[in-house]
């Protein structure tokens, strides 16, 4: 696909944004990279509320556990939940590090 904008292009036609340029000063987080939250959760680790904004409805919970064979094991409880709002989250809770993260 063309581009048609003006934008300024990197060597060999690609933005230098894009997969193989140098990165753009200050855009120091990956795209869809978690982010650290506030959360408040009940006694079984439901969250509540997440930066400040109550809960309405917990859509999906799941447990991921990965690279168990290394010395930085991966555990978190995933939570897909909808605010009072109606905005779509997904939070995890960092079994193995502690901390709860945001990912969108």
């Amino acid at each position: 696909m063309r581009e048609t904008s003006g934008r300024a292009r990197g060597r060999e036609g690609r933005h230098p944004q894009a997969g193989g340029g140098r990165a753009r000063a200050g855009a120091s987080r990956a795209l869809g990279a978690p982010r650290a939250a506030r959360v408040r959760a009940g006694a079984e680790g439901v969250p509540l509320q997440v930066d400040g904004r109550p809960i309405e409805a917990v859509r999906e919970s799941w447990l991921v556990e990965d690279r168990w064979w290394t010395d930085h094991p991966l555990r978190r409880r995933y939570w897909e939940l909808v605010s009072v709002g109606g905005r779509d989250l997904i939070v995890f809770h960092d079994l193995a590090g502690g901390g709860w993260f945001r990912q969108r």
